[in-house]
């Protein structure tokens, strides 16, 4: 990779616990390093978004999110292991001791392998698994493209995000489904 390449700039942004833009399956997500508490911090201000909601993480492969998760019987994983790469978000059992930040206070983190090609190619690049919560404000209309993720975020774009991956988001129209792993209900329709 060269010197300039966005995508490994992002990576290194991730590592010393930057906030990234970048495109998902639906929408732009804003993203960190799931494992520093200061990213985590500075992502949840930077958004407004209350901690208590918790946050999902997203990964090229499975094996990125297995150290977050408690372990499931073989037919569940096949279950989501079936919807995988793809839109599909799965309120899996959480391991033990993960921050607030990311399960919200429950016993449950939402986790996906994504398709999108740029947000599987950063998971990639970074080595791991990636926060991924839409870029907005809470309570904003979430960001569909780059320069709408530039505007969202006005002025305090330089300082408060690392860097803003280019690329179109996935065909999905509104937000990736959210089932529970545990049964296979549809807790948040896609």
């Amino acid at each position: 990779m060269a010197e300039d390449d966005p995508l490994r700039t992002a990576a290194a942004a991730l590592r010393a616990g930057g906030v990234v833009a970048y495109p998902t399956e639906a929408v732009y997500g804003l993203g960190c390093d799931p494992r520093q508490a200061a990213a985590l911090a500075r992502l949840l201000a930077l958004k407004q978004r209350p901690a208590e909601r918790g946050l999902i993480l997203i990964a090229s492969e499975f094996d990125q999110l297995a150290p977050f998760l408690a372990p499931l019987d073989a037919a569940r994983e096949a279950r989501c292991a079936a919807t995988w790469p793809g839109p599909v978000t799965w309120a899996w059992p959480a391991a033990p001791d993960l921050p607030a930040a990311l399960t919200g206070g429950r016993g449950t983190l939402a986790v996906r392998v994504t398709a999108h090609p740029v947000a599987a190619a950063l998971c990639r690049a970074f080595g791991g698994a990636l926060v991924s919560t839409s870029a907005n404000p809470h309570g904003s209309p979430p960001a569909r493209d780059a320069d709408a993720v530039r505007t969202a975020f006005g002025a305090a774009f330089g300082a408060a995000l690392d860097a803003v991956l280019d690329g179109p988001c996935g065909g999905a129209v509104g937000p990736t489904e959210i089932r529970d792993a545990l049964t296979g209900a549809v807790l948040r329709a896609g």
